[in-house]
């Protein structure tokens, strides 16, 4: 009997090619200036050289031609949420979807995410579908970003995560830890232990009121000092980030105190909050993208409820300006858009509202790369094109030096090594 010998041709594989990717551009997430005709080496999903002009290609090797392209580190989007996507008359969905129609529902948002050049994100906040889908996506079973999820947010009674706001009283009910809702450091410790039992990766609370929530505030505080103090001090035992949402200062204040690692939103931000901000090292993902987007929507009438539409118009106006406040007085600041109150696949256009806020191009890219990662706590890993970095690379046609709205149209996307978009 012939035996048959079978060798695989793909990436890991016996035969695994390095790749060549000529870069016209090269803007790495390290230096503030962007190089020109550089050639990155890639060896299954890893960055094993960076050189100075166009290496020409071995036997065996394969090379990807972006000598008309900028080329960046995978762009990092800290605030998602995949498993929903804004839509007039949205309200209603929590009533009338299924965990299976939210799954389906978050394949096509992750593809589009991924597409747009954001190859890594931040899950903050769904059903716990979030969880799965990051499992899918790692399996290889659906296309996407990696995923950093927090499964289900944890806020207090009535608080703007809690997930029977508006419910008719029978409905109600008293949901507890198990569902996110704490009242009590007992109660946040324990929400906090069912997030690592769920699979999540990090902790997401809301701080404050919110703006789609179907309470009458925006601002409020919603913990105490003390209950945030235990859910943080419970995370890092689990090796978990928290983040805050916060848009009323007091609110964001405490967060801070307690040891949050960011801030999102941050709409009212106020002078002692910047302190707070800078003594604490915390970093702030503004979401200029999610203000205007809800100011927008508010304007056509039933797109939000009336209590939606009327915390929109207060709030979402209000967040580009304090985004160029705090980044003038020296806030750490990461990307982040809020996208599913957006469309997502437009992420990009958080970068346009940066810049014009008086942020400089290469700082806005930085912000969704290297200090991305460095929030994220995977900066060893991903954010800037050095050797020994996962090889997360896209490119645009034009240089957003020159042209932050070229941003918006990605052309070329690598995650970890494959190859998911090449115009």
């Amino acid at each position: 009997m012939k035996k048959l010998l079978f060798f695989c041709l793909l990436p890991g594989g016996l035969f695994a090619q390095n790749t060549l990717i000529h870069c016209g551009t090269l803007i790495d997430g390290v230096a503030n200036e962007a190089k020109s005709q550089m050639t990155i080496v890639v060896e299954k999903n890893k960055i094993i050289g960076i050189e100075k002009g166009y290496k020409s290609a071995k036997s065996g090797e394969k090379v990807i031609d972006l000598k008309s392209k900028t080329v960046m580190p995978g762009l990092i989007d800290c605030h998602v949420h995949l498993e929903s996507e804004t839509r007039r008359g949205g309200a209603i969905d929590r009533f009338t979807l299924n965990p299976a129609d939210i799954a389906f529902e978050s394949t096509r948002n992750a593809k589009n995410t991924l597409l747009a050049g954001f190859t890594t994100v931040r899950d903050l906040g769904g059903s716990g579908v979030n969880v799965a889908l990051r499992n899918a996506i790692n399996k290889g079973l659906v296309v996407g970003p990696r995923i950093y999820t927090s499964g289900k947010s944890i806020a207090t009674t009535g608080g703007h995560a809690d997930p029977t706001n508006a419910y008719r009283k029978d409905l109600m009910g008293d949901p507890g830890p198990l569902e996110g809702v704490v009242n009590s450091k007992e109660d946040a410790r324990k929400a906090v232990r069912q997030r690592y039992k769920d699979g999540s990766d990090l902790i997401k609370i809301t701080a404050t009121g919110g703006v789609l929530s179907l309470a009458s505030n925006s601002q409020n505080p919603q913990f105490t000092e003390d209950e945030i103090r235990g859910i943080v001090e419970t995370a890092q035992d689990y090796g978990f980030t928290v983040a805050a949402h916060a848009h009323g200062a007091e609110g964001m204040k405490r967060a801070i105190r307690a040891g949050v690692t960011s801030v999102e939103h941050g709409t009212y931000m106020d002078d002692e909050a910047i302190a707070l901000f800078k003594k604490h090292g915390t970093y702030l993902v503004p979401t200029i993208l999610a203000g205007k987007t809800v100011a927008d929507s508010a304007r056509i009438m039933g797109y939000y409820t009336l209590v939606q539409a009327r915390k929109a118009l207060e709030v979402g106006p209000k967040i580009q300006s304090m985004f160029a406040k705090a980044y003038k007085e020296g806030v750490k600041i990461a990307f982040g858009t809020d996208s599913g109150v957006s469309i997502h696949g437009v992420n990009a256009k958080e970068f346009e509202y940066m810049v014009e806020a008086g942020m400089p191009a290469m700082e806005a890219i930085k912000a969704a790369t290297a200090s991305a990662s460095d929030l994220l706590r995977i900066k060893e890993q991903i954010g800037t094109i050095e050797t020994g970095k996962m090889a997360d690379i896209v490119a645009t046609s034009e240089n957003p030096l020159q042209n932050i709205k070229t941003m918006m149209n990605v052309k070329f996307v690598m995650k970890d090594g494959v190859v998911y978009k090449n115009e």
